[in-house]
């Protein structure tokens, strides 16, 4: 049975490379696989290829799919693609919502694993808490998704079409995601780092006003990244095991 192929899709941002360092991590597995990732606004720079050699990186444009074709030519048909990238600064996506939905709504993504040969290959995609109004704590996964941003409008319409036209797929409504810094910094602001640099200055600021948000440490959705992915996998290689015997 030929190595497991995981792609990893954003990899250059905050949680893509929390991802790829952990599995490149020949430990985490039982069987070893095969780990790519993508790439758009600038190449991965030096420092991250040489913590993460074993990861090999495609430049891929999700608005228009280019790049994607390569990674099937080159790496493989993937069993698992892991979708981490957005445009998900609320306020750059209120300033560019064209931007926010074609990047956002996955659809080259989307149309490219539907070319496989095989239908086995997992889809999981990142969302967001902003799908809901916010008017209660502790939503559900049965309530309705009201939007009230462009960045959470645009990530119900990714659900929508991810959940039309993919087979296999676990969409993660993800909110804050706080931890350690990356081995590459992003240009992002992240909430640990930026709340003690204002407070380090001794500035006055309010952080949240009559807010009930939920937090995620960044390993702990790493790791239910990888629970969803082993499991896959391990499907994956029963229905293999199962189909050579017969």
């Amino acid at each position: 049975m030929s190595k497991k192929r995981i792609l990893i899709v954003g990899g250059t941002g905050y949680l893509g490379q929390h991802l790829l360092q952990f599995f490149s991590d020949d430990s985490r597995w039982t069987s070893p696989v095969d780990i790519a990732f993508t790439h758009h606004s600038a190449p991965p720079s030096q420092a991250l290829l040489n913590a993460i050699p074993r990861a090999r990186p495609f430049p891929v444009d999700l608005r228009t799919g280019n790049g994607l074709d390569a990674i099937s030519h080159a790496f493989g048909q993937c069993d698992v693609v892991i979708n981490c990238a957005a445009l998900s600064v609320p306020r750059a996506c209120e300033m560019d919502p064209e931007a926010a939905m074609a990047i956002n709504v996955p659809k080259a993504l989307v149309k490219w694993l539907s070319s496989f040969e095989r239908s086995n290959a997992l889809l999981i995609h990142l969302s967001t808490d902003q799908v809901y109004e916010g008017t209660k704590s502790f939503y559900k996964e049965e309530d309705e998704t009201v939007p009230v941003n462009v960045y959470g409008n645009s990530k119900v319409e990714a659900e929508h079409h991810i959940s039309a036209n993919c087979k296999n797929f676990a969409i993660l409504r993800s909110s804050i995601i706080y931890g350690p810094q990356t081995v590459v910094p992003v240009p992002k602001s992240l909430p640990i780092q930026w709340m003690d640099s204002v407070l380090a200055k001794e500035e006055a600021l309010n952080f949240f006003h009559d807010e009930f948000r939920c937090p995620i440490f960044v390993k702990d959705l790493v790791s239910i990244i990888q629970v969803l992915t082993t499991k896959w996998i391990s499907v994956v290689a029963a229905i293999f095991v199962s189909r050579s015997c017969n």
